[in-house]
Protein backbone atom coordinates (compact mmCIF):
# COMPACT_ATOMS: atom_id res chain seq x y z
CA UNK A 1 0.00 0.00 0.00
CA UNK A 2 1.34 3.44 -0.95
CA UNK A 3 2.33 5.54 2.04
CA UNK A 4 0.84 9.01 2.39
CA UNK A 5 2.53 12.37 3.02
CA UNK A 6 2.25 14.22 6.30
CA UNK A 7 -0.18 17.13 6.43
CA UNK A 8 1.13 20.51 7.61
CA UNK A 9 -0.76 20.00 10.88
CA UNK A 10 0.97 16.66 11.41
CA UNK A 11 4.35 18.26 10.70
CA UNK A 12 3.69 20.73 13.52
CA UNK A 13 2.61 17.86 15.80
CA UNK A 14 5.91 16.17 15.00
CA UNK A 15 7.81 19.41 15.77
CA UNK A 16 6.29 19.52 19.28
CA UNK A 17 8.54 16.58 20.18
CA UNK A 18 11.58 18.73 19.47
CA UNK A 19 10.17 21.41 21.77
CA UNK A 20 10.11 18.82 24.56
CA UNK A 21 13.61 17.43 24.24
CA UNK A 22 15.17 20.84 23.65
CA UNK A 23 13.81 21.95 27.04
CA UNK A 24 15.58 19.03 28.74
CA UNK A 25 18.79 19.57 26.77
CA UNK A 26 18.65 23.27 27.55
CA UNK A 27 18.30 22.59 31.28
CA UNK A 28 21.51 20.56 31.26
CA UNK A 29 23.44 22.99 29.07
CA UNK A 30 22.33 26.09 30.98
CA UNK A 31 22.14 24.87 34.56
CA UNK A 32 24.34 21.84 35.30
CA UNK A 33 27.48 23.91 35.87
CA UNK A 34 25.62 26.80 37.52
CA UNK A 35 23.84 24.49 39.98
CA UNK A 36 26.75 22.25 40.93
CA UNK A 37 29.53 24.85 40.85
CA UNK A 38 27.99 27.73 42.84
CA UNK A 39 29.92 30.99 43.21
CA UNK A 40 30.60 32.73 46.55
CA UNK A 41 27.53 34.89 46.00
CA UNK A 42 25.40 31.77 45.42
CA UNK A 43 26.77 30.15 48.61
CA UNK A 44 25.97 33.32 50.53
CA UNK A 45 22.41 33.07 49.21
CA UNK A 46 22.03 29.52 50.55
CA UNK A 47 23.40 27.31 47.77
CA UNK A 48 24.88 23.95 48.82
CA UNK A 49 28.32 22.84 47.67
CA UNK A 50 27.68 19.22 46.56
CA UNK A 51 30.99 18.41 44.86
CA UNK A 52 34.61 19.50 45.13
CA UNK A 53 35.03 22.98 43.60
CA UNK A 54 37.62 24.53 41.32
CA UNK A 55 40.23 23.16 38.93
CA UNK A 56 41.24 20.24 41.15
CA UNK A 57 41.96 17.52 38.56
CA UNK A 58 45.60 17.97 37.39
CA UNK A 59 45.09 21.71 37.96
CA UNK A 60 43.18 22.15 34.70
CA UNK A 61 39.84 20.32 35.07
CA UNK A 62 36.90 20.37 37.44
CA UNK A 63 35.26 17.23 38.87
CA UNK A 64 32.22 18.15 36.77
CA UNK A 65 34.45 18.46 33.70
CA UNK A 66 35.71 14.90 34.17
CA UNK A 67 32.15 13.63 34.65
CA UNK A 68 31.07 15.35 31.43
CA UNK A 69 34.05 13.91 29.52
CA UNK A 70 33.20 10.37 30.68
CA UNK A 71 29.60 10.85 29.57
CA UNK A 72 30.73 12.03 26.12
CA UNK A 73 32.79 8.85 25.72
CA UNK A 74 29.70 6.85 26.68
CA UNK A 75 27.75 8.88 24.11
CA UNK A 76 30.20 7.93 21.37
CA UNK A 77 29.14 4.29 21.83
CA UNK A 78 25.41 4.69 22.41
CA UNK A 79 24.69 7.02 19.47
CA UNK A 80 25.50 4.46 16.72
CA UNK A 81 24.19 1.57 18.86
CA UNK A 82 20.72 3.10 19.28
CA UNK A 83 20.72 4.21 15.63
CA UNK A 84 21.49 0.66 14.50
CA UNK A 85 18.78 -0.83 16.77
CA UNK A 86 16.26 1.65 15.38
CA UNK A 87 17.29 1.10 11.74
CA UNK A 88 17.02 -2.69 12.17
CA UNK A 89 13.81 -2.67 14.22
CA UNK A 90 10.96 -4.90 13.01
CA UNK A 91 8.38 -3.52 15.45
CA UNK A 92 4.96 -3.60 13.73
CA UNK A 93 4.24 -0.11 15.10
CA UNK A 94 7.29 1.35 13.35
CA UNK A 95 11.05 1.61 13.66
CA UNK A 96 11.15 5.02 15.37
CA UNK A 97 8.09 6.00 17.43
CA UNK A 98 8.16 2.96 19.80
CA UNK A 99 11.72 3.96 20.82
CA UNK A 100 10.60 7.55 21.41
CA UNK A 101 7.60 6.52 23.49
CA UNK A 102 9.68 4.26 25.74
CA UNK A 103 12.39 6.88 26.21
CA UNK A 104 10.24 9.95 26.97
CA UNK A 105 9.26 9.26 30.60
CA UNK A 106 12.70 8.15 31.90
CA UNK A 107 14.32 10.99 29.92
CA UNK A 108 12.22 13.60 31.76
CA UNK A 109 12.47 11.91 35.19
CA UNK A 110 16.24 11.49 35.00
CA UNK A 111 16.68 15.17 34.06
CA UNK A 112 14.89 16.26 37.25
CA UNK A 113 16.66 13.69 39.47
CA UNK A 114 20.06 14.78 38.17
CA UNK A 115 19.72 17.94 40.27
CA UNK A 116 18.70 16.07 43.44
CA UNK A 117 22.09 14.92 44.78
CA UNK A 118 21.31 13.31 48.17
CA UNK A 119 24.09 14.57 50.49
CA UNK A 120 23.89 18.24 51.48
CA UNK A 121 27.67 18.63 51.57
CA UNK A 122 30.72 17.85 49.43
CA UNK A 123 30.61 14.05 49.01
CA UNK A 124 31.79 11.33 46.64
CA UNK A 125 28.20 9.99 46.80
CA UNK A 126 27.06 13.17 45.06
CA UNK A 127 29.81 12.77 42.46
CA UNK A 128 28.65 9.26 41.58
CA UNK A 129 25.00 10.41 41.68
CA UNK A 130 25.72 13.10 39.07
CA UNK A 131 27.81 10.72 36.96
CA UNK A 132 25.15 7.98 37.00
CA UNK A 133 22.22 10.22 36.20
CA UNK A 134 24.12 12.18 33.55
CA UNK A 135 24.98 8.89 31.79
CA UNK A 136 21.28 7.92 31.96
CA UNK A 137 20.32 11.39 30.69
CA UNK A 138 22.45 10.98 27.56
CA UNK A 139 21.26 7.39 27.05
CA UNK A 140 17.57 8.35 27.09
CA UNK A 141 18.28 11.50 25.09
CA UNK A 142 19.84 9.32 22.39
CA UNK A 143 16.93 6.83 22.58
CA UNK A 144 14.49 9.66 21.87
CA UNK A 145 16.44 12.00 19.60
CA UNK A 146 18.12 9.54 17.22
CA UNK A 147 14.85 7.90 16.05
CA UNK A 148 13.15 11.31 16.11
CA UNK A 149 15.74 12.87 13.81
CA UNK A 150 15.62 9.86 11.47
CA UNK A 151 11.92 10.64 10.92
CA UNK A 152 12.85 14.03 9.43
CA UNK A 153 14.08 12.19 6.35
CA UNK A 154 11.35 9.54 6.38
CA UNK A 155 8.45 11.94 7.00
CA UNK A 156 9.87 14.45 4.52
CA UNK A 157 8.95 12.75 1.26
CA UNK A 158 9.66 15.82 -0.87
CA UNK A 159 12.14 18.68 -0.82
CA UNK A 160 9.34 21.00 0.30
CA UNK A 161 8.29 18.68 3.13
CA UNK A 162 11.84 18.33 4.43
CA UNK A 163 12.30 22.10 4.47
CA UNK A 164 8.95 22.65 6.21
CA UNK A 165 9.75 20.04 8.88
CA UNK A 166 13.25 21.46 9.38
CA UNK A 167 11.78 24.96 9.76
CA UNK A 168 9.13 23.79 12.24
CA UNK A 169 11.54 21.83 14.45
CA UNK A 170 14.03 24.69 14.41
CA UNK A 171 11.33 27.02 15.74
CA UNK A 172 10.27 24.58 18.45
CA UNK A 173 13.94 23.92 19.31
CA UNK A 174 14.59 27.59 20.02
CA UNK A 175 11.25 27.86 21.86
CA UNK A 176 12.29 25.03 24.17
CA UNK A 177 15.77 26.52 24.60
CA UNK A 178 14.35 29.89 25.65
CA UNK A 179 11.96 28.17 28.10
CA UNK A 180 14.90 26.36 29.70
CA UNK A 181 16.34 29.76 30.67
CA UNK A 182 13.21 30.84 32.60
CA UNK A 183 14.60 29.73 36.00
CA UNK A 184 16.72 32.89 35.74
CA UNK A 185 13.40 34.67 36.42
CA UNK A 186 11.25 32.26 38.42
CA UNK A 187 13.81 30.72 40.80
CA UNK A 188 14.34 34.10 42.44
CA UNK A 189 10.61 34.38 43.14
CA UNK A 190 10.58 31.01 44.94
CA UNK A 191 13.85 31.33 46.83
CA UNK A 192 12.57 32.93 50.01
CA UNK A 193 9.88 30.29 50.43
CA UNK A 194 11.78 27.08 49.55
CA UNK A 195 15.49 27.92 49.70
CA UNK A 196 18.18 28.31 47.03
CA UNK A 197 18.48 24.74 45.69
CA UNK A 198 14.78 23.88 45.74
CA UNK A 199 13.91 27.14 43.98
CA UNK A 200 15.75 25.73 40.97
CA UNK A 201 14.62 22.12 41.45
CA UNK A 202 10.95 23.14 41.38
CA UNK A 203 11.54 25.02 38.11
CA UNK A 204 13.33 21.99 36.63
CA UNK A 205 10.51 19.63 37.67
CA UNK A 206 7.85 21.87 36.10
CA UNK A 207 9.89 22.17 32.91
CA UNK A 208 10.46 18.39 32.83
CA UNK A 209 6.68 17.78 33.04
CA UNK A 210 6.07 20.23 30.16
CA UNK A 211 8.84 18.55 28.16
CA UNK A 212 7.41 15.07 28.83
CA UNK A 213 3.96 16.02 27.57
CA UNK A 214 5.49 17.61 24.46
CA UNK A 215 7.66 14.57 23.71
CA UNK A 216 4.73 12.16 24.03
CA UNK A 217 2.36 14.15 21.79
CA UNK A 218 3.81 13.01 18.42
CA UNK A 219 4.18 9.40 19.65
CA UNK A 220 0.43 9.13 20.28
CA UNK A 221 -0.96 11.40 17.55
CA UNK A 222 1.14 10.17 14.60
CA UNK A 223 0.99 6.69 13.09
CA UNK A 224 4.42 5.98 11.65
CA UNK A 225 3.22 2.91 9.72
CA UNK A 226 0.79 5.02 7.65
CA UNK A 227 3.58 7.30 6.45
CA UNK A 228 6.88 5.38 6.39
CA UNK A 229 7.72 2.24 4.44
CA UNK A 230 10.08 1.27 7.26
CA UNK A 231 12.04 -1.54 5.62
CA UNK A 232 14.52 -2.67 8.33
CA UNK A 233 18.23 -2.40 7.58
CA UNK A 234 20.13 -5.70 7.63
CA UNK A 235 23.56 -4.09 8.14
CA UNK A 236 25.26 -4.50 11.54
CA UNK A 237 26.20 -1.47 13.61
CA UNK A 238 29.91 -1.21 12.77
CA UNK A 239 29.41 -1.78 9.07
CA UNK A 240 26.52 0.71 9.00
CA UNK A 241 28.60 3.34 10.81
CA UNK A 242 31.56 2.77 8.49
CA UNK A 243 29.32 3.03 5.41
CA UNK A 244 27.85 6.28 6.74
CA UNK A 245 31.27 7.92 7.04
CA UNK A 246 32.35 6.51 3.66
CA UNK A 247 29.68 8.68 2.08
CA UNK A 248 31.82 11.56 0.80
CA UNK A 249 28.97 14.08 0.83
CA UNK A 250 28.16 13.28 4.45
CA UNK A 251 31.81 13.28 5.54
CA UNK A 252 32.31 16.79 4.16
CA UNK A 253 29.08 17.95 5.78
CA UNK A 254 29.81 16.44 9.20
CA UNK A 255 33.32 17.97 9.45
CA UNK A 256 31.81 21.34 8.55
CA UNK A 257 29.04 20.69 11.08
CA UNK A 258 31.53 20.14 13.91
CA UNK A 259 32.95 23.60 13.15
CA UNK A 260 29.38 24.98 13.23
CA UNK A 261 28.64 23.50 16.66
CA UNK A 262 31.92 24.81 18.05
CA UNK A 263 31.10 28.29 16.77
CA UNK A 264 27.46 28.21 17.91
CA UNK A 265 28.23 26.84 21.38
CA UNK A 266 30.97 29.41 21.91
CA UNK A 267 28.35 32.06 21.08
CA UNK A 268 25.68 30.62 23.40
CA UNK A 269 28.11 29.88 26.24
CA UNK A 270 29.82 33.23 25.88
CA UNK A 271 26.65 35.34 25.76
CA UNK A 272 26.32 35.85 29.57
CA UNK A 273 30.05 36.68 29.76
CA UNK A 274 29.98 39.09 26.82
CA UNK A 275 27.11 40.84 28.61
CA UNK A 276 28.49 40.87 32.17
CA UNK A 277 32.24 41.15 31.59
CA UNK A 278 32.80 42.73 28.18
CA UNK A 279 29.77 45.05 28.04
CA UNK A 280 29.54 45.49 31.85
CA UNK A 281 25.74 45.24 31.73
CA UNK A 282 23.45 43.50 34.29
CA UNK A 283 23.06 39.71 33.86
CA UNK A 284 19.35 40.15 33.02
CA UNK A 285 20.36 41.53 29.61
CA UNK A 286 21.49 38.00 28.69
CA UNK A 287 17.85 36.89 28.62
CA UNK A 288 16.80 40.07 26.79
CA UNK A 289 19.41 39.66 24.05
CA UNK A 290 18.75 35.91 23.71
CA UNK A 291 14.99 36.42 23.46
CA UNK A 292 15.47 39.30 21.02
CA UNK A 293 17.74 37.22 18.81
CA UNK A 294 15.30 34.27 18.88
CA UNK A 295 12.30 36.44 17.98
CA UNK A 296 14.15 38.30 15.23
CA UNK A 297 15.55 35.03 13.90
CA UNK A 298 12.02 33.56 13.81
CA UNK A 299 10.96 36.48 11.58
CA UNK A 300 13.26 35.10 8.86
CA UNK A 301 11.94 31.53 9.07
CA UNK A 302 9.10 32.13 6.65
CA UNK A 303 11.44 33.14 3.83
CA UNK A 304 14.18 30.52 4.30
CA UNK A 305 12.37 27.95 2.12
CA UNK A 306 12.00 30.54 -0.66
CA UNK A 307 15.68 31.42 -0.33
CA UNK A 308 16.59 27.72 -0.60
CA UNK A 309 14.50 27.40 -3.78
CA UNK A 310 16.38 30.32 -5.31
CA UNK A 311 19.96 29.80 -4.09
CA UNK A 312 20.17 26.24 -2.76
CA UNK A 313 21.07 24.98 0.72
CA UNK A 314 24.85 24.98 0.40
CA UNK A 315 25.21 28.69 -0.45
CA UNK A 316 22.87 29.70 2.34
CA UNK A 317 24.65 27.64 5.00
CA UNK A 318 27.96 29.19 3.90
CA UNK A 319 26.25 32.59 4.20
CA UNK A 320 25.15 31.60 7.71
CA UNK A 321 28.73 30.75 8.67
CA UNK A 322 29.97 34.11 7.42
CA UNK A 323 27.15 35.93 9.23
CA UNK A 324 27.94 34.17 12.51
CA UNK A 325 31.60 35.10 12.04
CA UNK A 326 30.56 38.77 11.64
CA UNK A 327 28.61 38.55 14.91
CA UNK A 328 31.84 37.41 16.55
CA UNK A 329 33.70 40.34 15.02
CA UNK A 330 31.30 42.54 17.02
CA UNK A 331 32.05 40.69 20.28
CA UNK A 332 35.79 40.93 19.57
CA UNK A 333 35.49 44.70 19.17
CA UNK A 334 33.61 45.32 22.45
CA UNK A 335 35.43 48.04 24.35
CA UNK A 336 37.68 48.97 21.43
CA UNK A 337 35.26 51.34 19.68
CA UNK A 338 33.76 54.48 21.29
CA UNK A 339 30.13 53.29 21.22
CA UNK A 340 27.78 52.42 24.12
CA UNK A 341 27.79 48.84 25.44
CA UNK A 342 24.11 48.46 24.61
CA UNK A 343 24.90 49.17 20.95
CA UNK A 344 27.21 46.16 20.83
CA UNK A 345 24.42 43.96 22.19
CA UNK A 346 21.92 45.24 19.62
CA UNK A 347 24.43 44.73 16.80
CA UNK A 348 25.10 41.18 18.03
CA UNK A 349 21.38 40.38 18.01
CA UNK A 350 20.69 41.93 14.60
CA UNK A 351 23.70 40.41 12.83
CA UNK A 352 23.26 36.91 14.32
CA UNK A 353 19.50 36.62 13.69
CA UNK A 354 19.55 35.60 10.00
CA UNK A 355 22.57 33.26 10.37
CA UNK A 356 20.80 31.56 13.30
CA UNK A 357 17.73 31.02 11.11
CA UNK A 358 19.78 29.63 8.20
CA UNK A 359 21.96 27.38 10.39
CA UNK A 360 19.03 26.32 12.53
CA UNK A 361 16.92 25.06 9.62
CA UNK A 362 19.03 24.04 6.64
CA UNK A 363 21.67 21.62 8.03
CA UNK A 364 18.97 19.17 9.20
CA UNK A 365 17.49 19.24 5.69
CA UNK A 366 20.93 18.58 4.18
CA UNK A 367 21.36 15.46 6.34
CA UNK A 368 17.89 14.32 5.30
CA UNK A 369 18.84 14.83 1.63
CA UNK A 370 22.07 12.84 1.99
CA UNK A 371 20.35 10.02 3.92
CA UNK A 372 17.61 9.83 1.29
CA UNK A 373 20.17 9.79 -1.53
CA UNK A 374 22.02 6.93 0.19
CA UNK A 375 18.76 4.97 0.50
CA UNK A 376 18.05 5.45 -3.22
CA UNK A 377 21.55 4.43 -4.31
CA UNK A 378 22.09 1.47 -1.96
CA UNK A 379 18.55 0.38 -1.09
CA UNK A 380 19.52 0.52 2.61
CA UNK A 381 17.30 2.61 4.91
CA UNK A 382 19.88 3.81 7.44
CA UNK A 383 18.51 7.27 8.20
CA UNK A 384 18.95 6.65 11.92
CA UNK A 385 22.69 6.17 11.55
CA UNK A 386 23.10 9.38 9.53
CA UNK A 387 21.31 11.45 12.16
CA UNK A 388 23.15 9.64 14.98
CA UNK A 389 26.42 10.63 13.32
CA UNK A 390 25.19 14.22 13.09
CA UNK A 391 24.16 14.12 16.76
CA UNK A 392 27.64 12.89 17.64
CA UNK A 393 29.13 15.77 15.61
CA UNK A 394 26.95 18.17 17.63
CA UNK A 395 28.10 16.69 20.96
CA UNK A 396 31.75 16.62 19.85
CA UNK A 397 31.57 20.24 18.74
CA UNK A 398 29.92 21.28 22.01
CA UNK A 399 32.54 19.42 24.07
CA UNK A 400 35.44 21.00 22.16
CA UNK A 401 33.76 24.38 22.54
CA UNK A 402 33.40 24.01 26.33
CA UNK A 403 37.08 23.05 26.65
CA UNK A 404 38.12 26.00 24.49
CA UNK A 405 35.89 28.47 26.30
CA UNK A 406 36.94 27.53 29.83
CA UNK A 407 40.62 27.59 28.82
CA UNK A 408 40.60 30.80 26.77
CA UNK A 409 38.09 32.98 28.65
CA UNK A 410 40.28 33.21 31.77
CA UNK A 411 43.42 34.32 29.89
CA UNK A 412 44.86 37.52 31.28
CA UNK A 413 43.51 37.00 34.81
CA UNK A 414 45.10 36.12 38.14
CA UNK A 415 42.81 34.12 40.44
CA UNK A 416 42.40 31.23 42.85
CA UNK A 417 41.92 28.16 40.64
CA UNK A 418 40.64 26.10 43.59
CA UNK A 419 37.56 28.35 43.77
CA UNK A 420 34.42 28.27 41.64
CA UNK A 421 34.72 32.04 41.23
CA UNK A 422 37.00 31.67 38.22
CA UNK A 423 36.02 34.71 36.17
CA UNK A 424 36.49 35.52 32.51
CA UNK A 425 38.39 38.58 31.32
CA UNK A 426 37.69 40.95 28.44
CA UNK A 427 41.00 39.90 26.89
CA UNK A 428 40.14 36.19 27.20
CA UNK A 429 36.69 36.74 25.72
CA UNK A 430 38.24 38.59 22.78
CA UNK A 431 40.45 35.54 22.14
CA UNK A 432 37.33 33.34 22.35
CA UNK A 433 35.68 35.52 19.69
CA UNK A 434 38.68 35.33 17.35
CA UNK A 435 38.83 31.56 17.81
CA UNK A 436 35.11 31.30 16.93
CA UNK A 437 35.62 33.42 13.81
CA UNK A 438 38.32 30.97 12.65
CA UNK A 439 36.00 27.97 13.15
CA UNK A 440 33.12 29.66 11.30
CA UNK A 441 35.33 30.48 8.31
CA UNK A 442 36.75 26.93 8.35
CA UNK A 443 33.21 25.52 8.39
CA UNK A 444 32.26 27.65 5.39
CA UNK A 445 35.35 26.57 3.45
CA UNK A 446 34.83 22.85 4.17
CA UNK A 447 31.16 23.00 3.17
CA UNK A 448 32.15 24.65 -0.12
CA UNK A 449 33.53 21.19 -1.09
CA UNK A 450 30.08 19.58 -0.71
CA UNK A 451 28.63 18.43 -4.07
CA UNK A 452 25.04 19.55 -3.63
CA UNK A 453 24.24 19.17 -7.34
CA UNK A 454 25.05 15.43 -7.27
CA UNK A 455 22.79 14.79 -4.25
CA UNK A 456 19.89 16.81 -5.62
CA UNK A 457 20.19 15.15 -9.04
CA UNK A 458 19.69 11.72 -7.43
CA UNK A 459 16.69 12.97 -5.44
CA UNK A 460 15.17 14.57 -8.52
CA UNK A 461 15.58 11.33 -10.48
CA UNK A 462 13.55 9.47 -7.84
CA UNK A 463 10.91 12.21 -7.92
CA UNK A 464 10.77 11.83 -11.68
CA UNK A 465 10.34 8.06 -11.36
CA UNK A 466 7.47 8.52 -8.92
CA UNK A 467 5.74 11.05 -11.17
CA UNK A 468 6.26 8.77 -14.13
Amino acid sequence: MEKRRLTKKEMWIFAVGQFGWSILGGIINAWLVTFYLPTKNDLASGAVQFIKPGLVVAGVLTVLGIITAVCRIFDAVTDPWIASLSDKSKNPKGRRIPFMRRAAIPFAVVTALLFCAPVKAISSINTFWILGFLILFYLFMTMYCTPYNALISEFGKTQEDRMFISTAISLTYFGGLVLSYTPFVFAGMLREAVGFNWSYRICFIVLAVIALIAMLIPTFLLDETEIVEGKPSETNMMKSLASTFKNKSFLIFVVSDIAYWIGLTLYQTGMPFFVKVSMELPESFTMIFLAGMTILSACFYGIVSKMVSKWGKKKLVITGFIGLALAYVVTALIGLLPIPSMAYGVLMVVIAALPMALLGIIPQAIVADIAEEEAIVTGENRQGMFFAARTFAMKLGQSISMLLFTSLAILGTSQDLTSNDISASSYGLRIVSICAIVFCIAGAFILSLYNEKKVMKTLESKKGDLNG
